[in-house]
């Protein structure tokens, strides 16, 4: 789901850092709010790096294959630090393993981030009714990680459909585009149990990981 440098034109690569910029004060702002933001650093450096490394978890779908995101996951422990996670563990990966782009860094950062920033509110909809209820913590949980998969495709497929570059075949492009895009459907679902399976197991043993309304 990483888009590389050479692929989007100027004026796309400038509207996500355009959109970055805001998502991200945003963020910052509702951190300060919370407490003592570091308190939170290191709970944020260990997701930071779950994610970077899941980049590199390859699972094969027919004729592709898919990598596991976790930008559900990092809604649901971090809050309002999963789009600042995410944002430092893309340039990482841009920087050292040329896996996405600087130029695509900030479109990178609204494809994987912000979908982790609503599957927060998604998950937090859970404290309503969860009341330390291990079944609604698990549902919400898989919502969390579904929907944040879901929401990531919603926003990779359109950037990319309408920006194939010119020398490009547009037919084979389009194609191989809505293949990868229908082979995140299985993801969705293995990324929803994942999800799912962590939020119960902090619930009965680290509640206190797990974001609160």
């Amino acid at each position: 789901m990483h888009i590389p440098d050479g692929i989007l034109p100027a004026s796309v690569c400038a509207a996500g850092y355009g959109a970055t910029i805001p998502i991200v004060w945003y963020s910052i702002h509702k951190i300060s709010k919370e407490g003592d933001p570091r308190e939170k650093i290191p709970k944020a450096s260990l997701l930071t790096a779950a994610f970077f490394v899941a980049s590199w978890i390859h699972i094969p779908v027919p004729p592709t294959s898919v990598h596991l995101v976790l930008n559900g996951l990092l809604g649901v422990v971090l809050g309002y630090f999963a789009f600042p996670a995410i944002l430092i563990g893309l340039f990482f990966q841009a920087v050292m393993f040329q896996h996405g782009g600087l130029t695509t860094l900030g479109v990178n950062a609204v494809v994987m981030g912000l979908p982790a920033l609503l599957s927060y509110y998604v998950f937090r909809l859970g404290n309503i009714l969860r009341k330390d209820n291990n079944i609604i913590t698990g549902v919400f949980g898989f919502l969390a990680g579904f929907c944040a998969i879901g929401l990531s495709v919603c926003i990779f497929l359109p950037i990319l459909i309408t920006n194939i570059p010119s020398g490009f075949d547009v037919s084979t492009e389009r194609a191989a585009i809505y293949t990868l895009a229908l082979a995140h459907v299985p993801l969705m679902f293995i990324e929803g149990a994942f999800t799912a399976f962590v939020a119960v197991f902090l619930q009965r043993v680290r509640p206190e990981l797990l974001v609160r309304a």
